[in-house]
């Protein structure tokens, strides 16, 4: 079983930065991925980034490419989600996730049971 804990959300006006961090523990060894979605009213919930432990392949949704960027800190066991030019429709509560890497993607298979909101206005 895979603990995550993240934390970092916040409000931040349009066009501001905000960075997140999941920090994870207990038995990663059966998960090789892991990657952040956001459940907003509409669609409910979306992968906005993730991330290959193993060699540092990413994947980004159009939505954030250039804009969000994924990275991992293995001595710290912590990933961290770095959010530029946020925008409105960014808006949501955050959930880590964890997984195993597959065709270019982070299926999650775990997610974190608590959440950080970010709010751009």
């Amino acid at each position: 079983h895979v603990q995550l804990v993240e934390s970092g959300g916040g409000a931040v006006p349009a066009g501001g930065s905000l960075r997140l961090s999941c920090e994870t523990s207990g038995n990663t060894a059966s998960m090789n991925c892991m990657g952040w979605v956001r459940n907003a009213p509409r669609p409910e919930r979306v992968a906005v980034a993730q991330i290959n432990m193993r060699d540092n392949s990413t994947y980004y949704p159009d939505s954030v490419r250039g804009r969000f960027t994924i990275s991992q800190d293995n001595a710290k066991n912590t990933v961290y989600l770095q959010m530029n030019s946020l925008q409105p429709e960014d808006s949501g509560m955050y959930y880590c996730a964890a997984g195993v890497w597959y065709n270019g993607v982070c299926p999650p298979q775990q997610y974190s049971t608590q959440g950080t909101q970010v709010t751009v206005s």
